[in-house]
């Protein structure tokens, strides 16, 4: 799979832009505030209908127009190519598939599974549990067919059991405890055998940069006292939830922990051991959906420079050249990708005030 053509309309400071990709390597740079994180926000946008940059979208489109507008050609596997497209204006999402209408924002994350690596993705291990759980929903949506089914119907049973819960009219919670503790116990599996694959293709990719190899080990944290059933627990803990008002309870508590020597990794290296070993873990998501499902996917960085120091970042990019994702990657200074003379297949762009030229 790779987005061979991205045409993007008034995404921030990008007005109107239409970019053959190569299917390996690409390269952009230019100045900051040149439009450089805007394409790689365009780009996310197509395979997820949402911004890493900006909760909401309106800060996203271009202060000038109402909408803004992306379409992608996707070459998949099969050498058959399929077409997407995205508008949102702030109220609206329209998302279209082979020029077909659709609501589904997961038809898009199918088609392009995408990986961000950015200057604040130290925050996946050193902030709350909900990117975290973000993490392992991603591995588990791309892992398993039915996740994404099991995982809206624990969160229609959530909704519905919170509601109880804040009326305080509990005559019916039963039926409640009964799916939430069924499908929240299939979402906890299903993360912790994810977690389970993950760990050698994690393990494999750090070793290449030599940085940290002792005792490395990724646990699954359930949301609840997992020596006992969740609808048992969510029994007990009744009067608990009706004296705060919601669930407190399930795979919506949930998180995964990365230890290294019996230590939690963010008390335990530096800040640039902490980019690093994230990294390793986006990139070992994609090596397993490429294992596990021979999807090769994307893999978007943003500010090369900012993730590594320069030894890192040679290593990073031979690892990069190996793998058959294609790879879309920002700098200030065409230098800060390194030596790309025994490249063959990349290309190269330069960003200047929301504009972009091959080279």
């Amino acid at each position: 799979m790779s987005l061979v053509k991205l045409d993007v309309y008034a995404v921030r400071n990008i007005l109107e832009q239409s970019i053959a990709l190569s299917p390996k390597l690409n390269f952009f740079y230019g100045e900051n505030a040149s439009g450089k994180s805007a394409l790689i926000e365009a780009i996310y946008l197509l395979g997820r209908a949402k911004s890493f940059r900006s909760a909401t979208i309106k800060p996203v489109i271009n202060y000038q127009k109402d909408a803004l507008v992306i379409s992608g050609k996707i070459l998949q596997t099969s050498g058959h190519y399929l077409q997407l497209g995205l508008r949102l204006d702030g109220r609206t999402t329209e998302i279209h598939l082979n020029h077909q209408l659709t609501n589904q924002k997961s038809d898009l994350a199918y088609a392009l599974p995408l990986q961000l690596i950015h200057p604040k993705s130290f925050e996946l291990l050193d902030s709350g549990p909900q990117l975290r759980r973000e993490f392992l929903d991603w591995g588990g949506f791309h892992a398993h067919n039915d996740y994404l089914t099991n995982w809206r119907r624990f969160k229609k049973a959530l909704l519905q059991r919170n509601v109880l819960i804040k009326s305080g009219h509990i005559d019916h919670i039963d039926v409640w405890n009964n799916e939430l503790g069924y499908y929240g116990t299939i979402i906890h599996e299903s993360r912790r055998r994810y977690l389970e694959k993950l760990l050698p293709f994690f393990i494999q990719i750090l070793a290449k940069f030599e940085a940290i190899n002792n005792n490395i080990e990724l646990s699954i944290v359930a949301g609840w006292d997992f020596t006992k059933p969740l609808k048992q627990v969510l029994q007990e803990d009744l009067e608990k939830d009706l004296r705060l008002g919601f669930t407190t309870n399930g795979p919506h508590r949930g998180d995964f922990q990365l230890m290294i020597n019996n230590r939690l990794a963010k008390d335990y290296v530096s800040r640039g051991q902490l980019k690093l070993l994230v990294v390793c873990l986006r990139l070992a998501q994609i090596d397993l959906l490429l294992h596990e499902a021979d999807l090769p996917g994307c893999i978007l960085i943003d500010d090369f420079a900012a993730e590594l120091d320069q030894f890192n970042r040679a290593i990073l990019l031979e690892h990069l050249i190996s793998c058959r994702s294609q790879v879309v990657l920002t700098a200030t200074n065409k230098e800060d990708f390194g030596d790309l003379n025994f490249i063959d297949n990349f290309k190269m762009f330069h960003v200047e005030q929301g504009r972009i030229n091959s080279l």
